[in-house]
């Protein structure tokens, strides 16, 4: 073992006159294990809600979406079967999509109505794993069966079997004037998919239905892709594009949902930048405990030059020093982030059994229970963070050991 090591290993322990020294270099490193274990853990819960709301999204949304700039494609055959040819495109469904008043009884709210082919629709959605009441199958051509979202269907006080009046914003001209058109649909089933925007405004109808209703003949208004990589509809989205018709284009998830995730992106790296504040308080601390350590080993120091050690060598001791407290609380903050990121579904419920109280309520919030995604970027990125800043820390102080005189630190031993 190098000596430079040994000795920076020695210093690191409480002995006689620097006990002072060993405590101050433990309270950074706890610093710094909690720094590392906050992160890691937080994160992770971040990166458990985006992969969750992201889930329930891709539920309702589809991964592509191949519309017109009028919202009517006459010819969707031929756009289904052309985008089907792309390697990565694993299912394609039509879909009339368009805005009505619902009413019931007193009761009236705006919906967006999408009429969808049920067989087709499970395919590139996962609405039908979301139905409490029913099947997406009760959807039957020409019967104007519905199935509603369920704050939708309690907002309208209806269940199945009730009659639901769609108004379409299309209205009919009469002698009289424009008279709105009116449909009763029946309540065939109710979905939960755990979206605000899908559960109180979506209204789902056979295709048929939806073109009967909206006198679109034989036309659509897109067609639904879903793709083996939902992380690669930006770049299936732009290849369709080159081969599509002029005034045909094509978006993907991310465009259509853009501001959420751009949200939680930005809240990450807030995050990320706040807690970061925590390791650099210990790593500041460091700083701290290694000018004590100078200072209270002069006397070692100015041995050690005359021993024939070089300035880069006592430099090195001290590096060791702070670069011990950096490495083994950095260790510590990864092993307790990582097992409890990994174990958070059994902590929480844990904790909210002794403390007797509920930290996502169901009455409350989108998702009841606190999810985690442990991401081994996220995990190494911190930890080269955390090994970093005890380095960088470590520089002055250490400098300023090498920098001392023999002569001047022997003189009044």
């Amino acid at each position: 073992m190098r000596y430079e090591l040994l000795v920076g290993l020695r210093y690191t322990r409480a002995r006689r006159r620097n006990r002072f020294i060993g405590i101050n270099s433990l309270v950074s490193m706890i610093g710094i294990m909690v720094g590392v274990w906050a992160l890691i853990v937080v994160l992770s819960v971040m990166n458990g809600f985006q992969k969750e709301v992201r889930t329930r999204i891709l539920g309702v949304a589809s991964h592509v979406q191949i519309t017109s700039i009028n919202n009517r494609l006459g010819d969707w055959q031929s756009i289904a079967k052309l985008a089907a040819k792309h390697s990565r495109v694993v299912a394609t469904a039509p879909f009339v999509q368009a805005q009505a008043m619902l009413a019931a009884g007193p009761a009236v709210r705006g919906a967006l109505v999408r009429g969808i082919l049920p067989a087709q629709e499970e395919k590139v959605a996962d609405l039908g794993q979301h139905m409490k009441i029913g099947s997406l199958d009760l959807l039957k051509p020409g019967e104007f069966g519905v199935v509603l979202g369920a704050d939708l269907a309690r907002a309208l006080q209806v269940l199945p079997g009730d009659k639901v009046a769609f108004v379409a914003p299309q209205g009919l001209v009469t002698p009289a004037g424009v008279i709105p058109r009116l449909k009763q649909f029946t309540l065939v089933g109710i979905f939960e998919a755990g979206i605000a925007d899908a559960d109180a405004a979506l209204a789902l109808v056979h295709m048929q239905d939806a073109q009967t209703l909206y006198q679109l003949g034989a036309e659509v208004t897109g067609v639904r892709l879903k793709l083996d990589d939902i992380f690669a509809s930006r770049q299936v989205a732009r290849e369709l594009l080159a081969e599509l018709p002029t005034d045909v284009y094509a978006s993907d998830w991310t465009r259509t949902h853009a501001n959420f995730f751009r949200a939680v992106e930005i809240e990450k790296r807030m995050m990320f930048i706040i807690l970061t504040l925590i390791i650099l308080v210990a790593a500041i601390n460091i700083i701290s405990t290694l000018v004590v350590a100078v200072t209270d080993k002069q006397a070692d120091i100015a041995i050690l030059r005359t021993l024939g050690a070089r300035p880069g060598s006592v430099m090195q001791v001290f590096i060791v020093m702070g670069m011990v407290i950096g490495v083994v609380g950095t260790l510590l903050g990864v092993v307790t982030g990582v097992l409890t990121a990994v174990n958070i579904d059994v902590i929480v419920p844990a904790i909210e059994n002794t403390l007797g109280m509920k930290f996502l309520s169901k009455d409350v919030y989108l998702i009841p229970e606190l999810p985690s995604d442990l991401q081994w970027a996220d995990v190494i990125a911190i930890s080269a963070m955390g090994l970093g800043l005890s380095f960088l820390a470590t520089l002055y102080p250490s400098w300023r050991a090498s920098r001392l005189n023999p002569a001047e630190a022997l003189r009044y031993e």
